[in-house]
């Protein structure tokens, strides 16, 4: 493959899937089909999802492909509405071709971005069974309906981390190579990665193990920040890169990589231009208070960092061997990729939600890194998603447009 070909398309490792109505009818027991996640209509003829005794309309904003943003909205939008490239694995692969999309890792959507909703569930047994049917479905139809082109990406049942190794393990062996996880547990009512019990321990060394990338979608916290209670939803909106920050430092000073050295995360739909700012200013912190923390001089709620050693962490080091930006549209975050790390950006699309640069995404990310030498290019576009995820794209089946 040239390189001109090669620069001609991109790995979006940030896309979203509105599972298709008949996903969990068709693989529970058929006397469980009225309990699984299924499609019913409302009073004014929308479909709905429901589950569990709730009732869940699909957002407009997360389906606006073939959308102008004059038509945006967030109300409820009926299937029949939608592009089928929002549900349709093959309808989605057209217009990725048209994008210049060579594959794609896509996060649910009705399951929420880590799969909460089997955890928030009355009956978790079932939830698993309903879980576990996701991750059979989003490897053999979604994925398999096109091999080469979409990174499958797994759920793992929140509230058991036994259960959750046992189900990393089934994946892996069907081709999993990541699995969804929380920003942060804390909303959800979960221990988070500081837990001194180390409740995600078990987890954490089976991703270890098994070289799986813990993927960790901004919102996956099932919480919107908000800058006053009365901050207008666009400014909140803009702000919520916050969540992300929020992230990584956490995973930075929580000695997760000092236990678990072959542990690595992307952060999805975070952006990166706030990276090198919270990477110096992470550099200042633990250069003047690593000694009073070492002493064990808990201050308030703030008891000091354990497991890893404050003596040898090397935050710069740190965040390049296990922690992996992406964005969609960031030309200040390109602008200090001598600071971030050229090895550790990854692009994405975000079709088919409103923040998407569908169809013009190829163009976008390319108007942004033009300037980069080439070898530079490839890593952003596809090269680091391809080493990351441990993931070998078919041959691109025409050169996308753009």
């Amino acid at each position: 493959m040239s390189t001109d070909l090669a620069l001609d398309w991109l790995i979006s490792v940030d896309d979203h899937i509105l599972e298709p109505p008949n996903l969990w009818v068709d693989r529970v027991p058929r006397a469980d089909r009225d309990r699984a996640p299924h499609m019913e209509f409302d009073d004014n003829g929308v479909d709905c999802w429901v589950y569990d005794g709730k009732r869940f309309p699909s957002s407009g904003l997360s389906a606006v492909a073939g959308k102008e943003k004059e038509e945006f909205s967030p109300k409820p939008l009926s299937y029949s509405e939608m592009r089928p490239g929002c549900y349709d694995p093959a309808a989605r692969i057209e217009d990725m071709n048209r994008a210049g999309i060579l594959a794609s890792l896509c996060f649910p959507t009705i399951t929420r971005f880590c799969g909460q909703l089997f955890m928030e569930a009355g009956d978790r047994e079932f939830g698993l069974v309903c879980l576990k049917a996701y991750n059979d479905w989003v490897i053999e139809d979604w994925c398999g309906a096109a091999p080469g082109r979409y990174i499958p990406l797994v759920l793992i049942p929140l509230w058991d981390p036994q259960l959750a190794v046992k189900e990393l393990e089934r994946c892996a062996a069907k081709g999993a190579t990541t699995f969804a996880f929380s920003e942060n547990p804390a909303p959800l009512g979960l221990p988070t990665i500081h837990d001194p019990s180390g409740y995600w321990d078990p987890v954490m060394a089976a991703a270890n193990d098994l070289d799986l990338v813990l993927s960790m979608h901004v919102g996956s916290s099932s919480t919107v920040p908000q800058i006053s209670k009365d901050a207008p939803f666009l400014a909140n909106l803009s702000w919520g890169a916050t969540r992300t920050s929020g992230a990584m430092l956490s995973w930075l000073f929580s000695g997760m990589f000092q236990r678990f050295p072959n542990l690595k995360i992307a952060l999805s739909e975070g952006e990166i231009g706030w990276m090198p700012y919270f990477l110096e200013r992470a550099e200042q912190v633990l250069d003047k208070q690593r000694h009073w923390v070492k002493r064990g001089m808990n201050w308030g709620d703030h008891a000091g960092s354990h497991g890893v050693d404050l003596d040898t962490l090397d935050i710069r080091q740190t965040f390049r061997d296990h922690i992996f930006g992406c964005f969609i549209e960031d030309t200040h975050g390109i602008a200090s990729i001598a600071e971030i790390g050229e090895d550790n950006i990854m692009c994405e699309t975000d079709y088919p939600h409103s923040d998407s640069t569908w169809p013009n995404c190829l163009e976008v990310v390319k108007k942004q890194i033009a300037h980069l030498p080439e070898p530079t290019q490839y890593k952003i576009l596809r090269g680091n998603a391809e080493r990351l995820y441990r993931f070998t794209p078919a041959r691109p089946p025409v050169r996308a447009a753009g």
